[in-house]
């Protein structure tokens, strides 16, 4: 079974979660994984592709001053994207990426590569749990990046929510 598929049965189990996806490296890849699996709609509420700061910032509260020392790409803008996304969603849980899908002489990135993050509401006094990593795409080509980044996400979800949900 896929991820996706796994992480359709983890999302309903009781009590049900609803799924939201915040995009930037991504662009959409995650979004696509998700919705490809039947019955998406019984828990997934929505995606944004979230590209540059500004929209990052706007739509899902990430701090300007921090994220532009970074262009963007840390485990702290991810996570500030997950948050964002289940705020502006309404979901329990949420799914970040950012990152580079390919090499970056001004930010001297030589390898595309990418931070995920996922968040997990508990109660309007705690907060959200969080979650997140890199991946590594040495050698892949954007699309291939992209593509390896929205895979190993989902999967590191299915893991943590496997680790919660049991």
């Amino acid at each position: 079974m896929s991820a996706a598929g796994e992480l359709r049965q983890l999302m309903l189990r009781e009590p049900r979660l609803k799924l939201a996806l915040a995009e930037s490296m991504t662009g959409g890849h995650l979004q696509t994984r998700v919705t490809a699996v039947s019955g998406a709609s019984d828990y997934f509420v929505g995606g944004i592709t979230a590209y540059t700061l500004d929209e990052k910032v706007q739509h899902l509260g990430v701090n300007h001053s921090a994220a532009a020392l970074v262009n963007s790409v840390s485990a702290t803008v991810a996570e500030q994207m997950a948050i964002g996304a289940c705020v502006l969603f309404d979901a329990d849980v949420a799914l970040a990426t950012t990152g580079y899908a390919e090499p970056s002489v001004e930010w001297m990135v030589t390898q595309p590569f990418a931070w995920w993050a996922a968040a997990r509401r508990k109660s309007a006094k705690e907060g959200f749990s969080l979650r997140s990593g890199r991946i590594e795409c040495p050698g892949a080509t954007r699309v291939e990046a992209q593509a390896a980044v929205a895979d190993a996400a989902l999967a590191a979800l299915v893991g943590w929510l496997q680790q919660v949900r049991t």
